[in-house]
């Protein structure tokens, strides 16, 4: 009688969750944790509502009263506000938040940082030539493509959706669901652009350029072909405020969050209490794993199974603590060239697991060396 051979290694990490990629499982997951959300959120609504409602009118005053500061700094001209305050401000941000990433990658410094590195061996410092080339695309597409994009569109887009530039701001409340949508919209309108510029055609032509870097950086989120920076970067984080006629300081608000979140995505830092940026950053090491922000696309399409199969999988979360996810779930240690050899020249002659290589002074299959050299 014939014993089933035991599964190895690499036949464990093949295996995909019994759902994995199934439009029915991926629904099936979506209907629970909603209908969860949904149940919680009826049954504490009453308590909830009073506490934000609390909160709101406590910062009210005080939000309304920089918004006033802002307006009047703007000499209460709603067109400067539309345009050059929509390409300014979020630009401000993006780079307050990039030049203290680029100074860590740059300068290795504070050199506790280094530890949260993704990619350990990359970009440690990054490569001067290859950033300066990349700072010269990112303004030319910051200032120029979407400057230009702004300037063009932006007093016709306002005056047919009726969005308003004025002193008042929306309620809280609106602004939440607002968000809500602009978030659900860039996700659909991101992963089909993403996945239409991974196509060879489009690949080679213009998607090529940003995924020059293997290992991104956070100004990488804006380096780009600028066809790509239109279709892909500036049309899905435009689209929702478009679609609900959005107030111009949630417009910036907008703006701002997404360029946050998309430069932590490609910063290659997978920093405490911060975003996960495991998924994108896989994407750059990968390319055709992981194309969209939330990643519901990407287990709806199936386009991250071999993401799911990979530990950074299971670094795919928040980190709550000090202690790299890195050092709490490590990869697993790569075979030496030396063990392959030896796998390659026994398995040649039978499987692995019946005859192992018996030469003398070479490793068999299932054997490696510890640090001391020690045969295990």
């Amino acid at each position: 009688m014939q014993t089933k051979p035991e599964e190895t290694g690499r036949d464990r990490e093949q295996q995909v969750p019994k759902d994995g990629g199934s439009v029915l499982g991926s629904l099936k997951k979506c209907v629970f944790v909603l209908g969860s959300a949904l149940l919680c959120l009826v049954a504490a609504r009453n308590t909830i509502t009073w506490h934000v409602q609390g909160l709101w009118k406590a910062s009210d005053s005080f939000w309304q009263h920089q918004w006033g500061l802002v307006y009047d700094l703007f000499g209460e001209d709603e067109h400067l506000l539309g345009t050059l305050g929509t390409l300014l401000v979020p630009s401000l941000v993006f780079w307050l938040v990039n030049g203290f990433l680029l100074v860590v990658d740059m300068t290795g410094q504070p050199a506790a940082l280094l530890r949260y590195k993704i990619q350990e061996e990359k970009n440690v410092p990054v490569d001067p030539v290859k950033l300066w080339k990349t700072v010269k695309l990112v303004l030319f597409n910051q200032f120029i493509v979407t400057g230009l994009v702004i300037f063009l569109t932006a007093p016709t887009l306002f005056h047919w959706r009726g969005m308003p530039c004025g002193r008042e701001l929306p309620w809280f409340h609106w602004v939440l669901v607002e968000l809500i949508v602009f978030v659900l919209v860039e996700e659909v309108m991101f992963y089909y652009s993403h996945r239409l510029l991974h196509q060879p055609a489009m690949y080679k032509r213009i998607h090529k350029k940003h995924h020059e870097w293997t290992a991104p950086i956070g100004i990488v989120a804006v380096y780009a072909h600028p066809v790509e920076h239109i279709l892909s970067n500036v049309l899905p984080v435009a689209a929702g405020p478009i679609l609900m006629g959005s107030h111009v300081a949630t417009v910036w608000l907008w703006f701002c969050l997404a360029l946050t979140t998309t430069s932590i995505s490609h910063s290659g830092y997978h920093f405490p209490l911060l975003p996960s940026p495991e998924a994108h950053d896989f994407h750059h090491a990968k390319f055709n794993q992981c194309y969209g922000v939330m990643g519901v696309l990407d287990r709806l399409h199936g386009t991250d199974e071999q993401f799911r199969r990979n530990k950074a999988y299971e670094r795919h979360i928040m980190l709550l603590g000090l202690t790299p996810l890195s050092w709490s779930v490590p990869d697993k240690p790569k075979v030496s060239k030396e063990i392959l050899s030896c796998r390659k020249m026994s398995c040649h002659e039978s499987p692995c697991h019946q005859t192992p290589c018996q030469s003398p002074g070479v490793l068999t299959c299932g054997q490696a060396e510890d640090k001391n050299g020690k045969t295990n």
